[in-house]
């Protein structure tokens, strides 16, 4: 609580323009002569023990008004004594349990009305106690409320159903590095993870030093990458049958529900003052979606009803010494899906269905996905037979945690992770059950006899956030031969090195037929020596590398050398037409998206970023 205290000859306002959080019925103009005026900022952190606060504050005007010998009040909102405000529902009612307590201590007290702009006058008396400010927080023991004891437990579930203790899978595998992560037995190994060094060596991702920690600039090469990324999450949402939104970052907090969401998340989140309003930037799509569907009319005939958005981007304040290359950011793009359901049964079905396209996307990156299943025990009671079904469906063993009491929004998640090169998990898609979200935000339909229903919400992420995907990949590349990208993803899928100069339009007109069948290809037209351009094909994960040279032009036969299919020098060729090469390429990368190159196809034109 920030107050300001001002022993005044007279205060009078009269309020002009309610906003959408005005307090009514009020009363619109007063005076109050001979007065102590108290204006009062409810803060956010006074929920922690909001009695106390109350006690304190009405004491301290108790105080100051039995030493400047007044009997007269004005308890007056002021929200610009804060840049951190408490939700007006809590403002409001401690604004009014101030008045009442005022008044039993017999002061004549009067009250100007929350949420509104008021114009006032007011004259100060100007002796040494006329003003006075003070900051008032919870004390530490009001600040510490009673928690319930929460009790986890873990156990493997595996395909055939049966429970494991987690003991039996500590060994050296990605499900033991998750099992010891979780169960808090985990050595973390030190050194920076392996995609950071490969971020910026590649020419994908580098920092920003002139913004806030974790936020990036994205070069060519690795904008192309992102954006493959987001179009493959997209497609896989349409083809599920989602519908594509967006919504704005940044969300009010005087919205009671936006409010409360935010709330649950913590300290870990960007707020600002935006004239008189506290606003803050979202850390995930849920808020826009939530608002976007209590205000459609929802028949039960529309559900399931899925909403997806790319949020580009969501806003997370992790701890600053957190915060390394593309794992932790404090800005990211979010794949963010959101299901309306028409109860817990439809909402177990489209988890499955859901889940299912989760562990697709581990093996279209090419990562080796590990799963934990979280519920509540109550949960796990009831729905036993379920869980063991989608175990089943999965194909490998799930660790299990169950939670003796709801403490989330939600009563079940699955979270499936990545492991990187320093046997840590990398989270990556998700899928949860949320029970609470649609009371809270007024999300409903009726059912025929005009029963009121607040219906589950799944929240999914089929890939998990663009950039903790690409870390993903780029970790991986430590447990291949050579390491490489995806061919899909490739920046550059094939490239031709003329042997001279005198081979140079072949070369041209073999990239153009490529890029013609969407393939994304580049010549090497600089003036380097032929090993030299050939290793620095390599350093660009080249998918395919084609040197043109006489027998080349002449035959129209190629000799190709297969990234994926090398082994560390030991180059793999073959020989294949172009249109061979086409052929194979076309089906390496089918059903996967497509963009073209986003850096010059003649080598000579491009520039060096880092």
């Amino acid at each position: 609580m920030r107050l300001l205290l001002i022993h005044s000859d007279f205060i009078e306002y009269e309020a002009k323009k309610k906003t959408k959080i005005a307090e009514e019925p009020c009363n619109p103009a007063d005076r109050l002569d001979d007065a102590l005026v108290a204006f009062c900022a409810v803060e956010s952190s006074d929920a922690d023990g909001i009695d106390d606060v109350i006690a304190q504050t009405v004491a301290a005007i108790e105080d100051l008004a039995r030493k400047v010998e007044c009997e007269r009040v004005m308890v007056y909102p002021y929200a610009h004594l804060s840049s951190d405000l408490s939700s007006p529902d809590l403002a409001v009612a401690t604004l009014r349990d101030i008045e009442a307590s005022l008044e039993k201590s017999g002061f004549e007290v009067k009250r100007a009305p929350f949420g509104w702009y008021k114009s006032f006058s007011l004259s100060c008396k100007g002796h040494p106690l006329s003003e006075l400010s003070r900051t008032i927080t919870p004390s530490e023991d009001a600040a510490k409320p009673e928690k319930k004891q929460i009790e986890h437990k873990f156990f493997v579930l595996t395909p055939n159903g049966e429970v494991h203790d987690v003991k039996e899978y500590m060994e050296n595998s990605p499900l033991a590095v998750l099992i010891q992560k979780e169960i808090g037995t985990a050595i973390p190994s030190g050194g920076e993870p392996v995609h950071v060094d490969l971020m910026r060596s590649k020419e994908f991702v580098d920092y920003e030093p002139v913004s806030d920690v974790g936020h990036l600039r994205w070069l060519p090469r690795g904008k192309l990458i992102r954006d493959l990324i987001a179009d493959y999450a997209l497609t896989l949402v349409l083809d599920y049958g989602a519908s594509p939104v967006e919504t704005p970052v940044m969300y009010d907090l005087a919205d009671k529900a936006i409010f409360e969401h935010a709330d649950k998340f913590g300290e870990r989140q960007y707020r600002f003052k935006s004239g008189n309003r506290n606003m803050m930037l979202r850390f995930a799509a849920c808020f826009g979606m939530f608002t976007t569907m209590r205000s459609m009319h929802i028949s039960p005939n529309h559900l399931p009803m899925k909403m997806y958005e790319l949020s580009t981007y969501s806003f997370r304040h992790e701890q600053k010494g957190e915060v390394i290359g593309l794992k932790r950011l404090r800005a990211f793009t979010m794949p963010d899906m959101h299901s309306l359901c028409r109860d817990l049964d439809n909402a177990l079905t489209c988890f499955e269905e859901q889940l299912a396209i989760g562990w697709q996307t581990g093996r279209d990156f090419g990562t080796n996905l590990v799963g934990i299943f979280r519920c509540t025990e109550e949960f796990y009671s009831e729905y036993e037979a379920w869980i063991k079904k989608i175990v089943k469906n999965s194909g490998v063993p799930i660790l299990v945690e169950t939670i003796s009491d709801r403490v989330h929004y939600w009563i079940a998640k699955i979270d499936l992770a990545a492991i990187d090169g320093q046997n840590r998990p990398i989270e990556n898609p998700t899928v949860q059950i949320d029970v609470e979200s649609s009371k809270r935000f007024g999300i409903k339909y009726h059912q025929a006899d005009g029963t009121e229903v607040y219906p589950p919400i799944l929240h999914c992420s089929p890939t998990g956030s663009v950039e903790r995907v690409f870390c993903a990949i780029l970790e991986n590349t430590v447990n291949q031969k050579v390491p490489h990208l995806p061919t899909w993803l490739t920046p550059t899928q094939v490239r031709i090195i003329p042997v001279t100069d005198n081979h140079l339009e072949y070369a041209k007109d073999l990239a153009k037929k490529l890029t013609r069948a969407k393939i994304r290809a580049d010549v090497d037209d600089r003036d380097d020596s032929l090993n030299k351009k050939i290793r620095a094909a390599g350093m660009d994960w080249v998918s395919y590398v084609i040197v043109v040279g006489d027998t080349e032009v002449n035959s129209g036969n190629l000799t190709v050398t297969v990234r994926t299919k090398s082994e560390k020098n030991k180059p793999h060729k073959i020989t294949c037409t172009l249109d061979d090469l086409v052929r194979m390429i076309s089906e390496e990368t089918a059903g996967m998206p497509y963009r073209p190159m986003y850096t010059p196809g003649m080598l000579s034109l491009k520039p060096r970023y880092i």
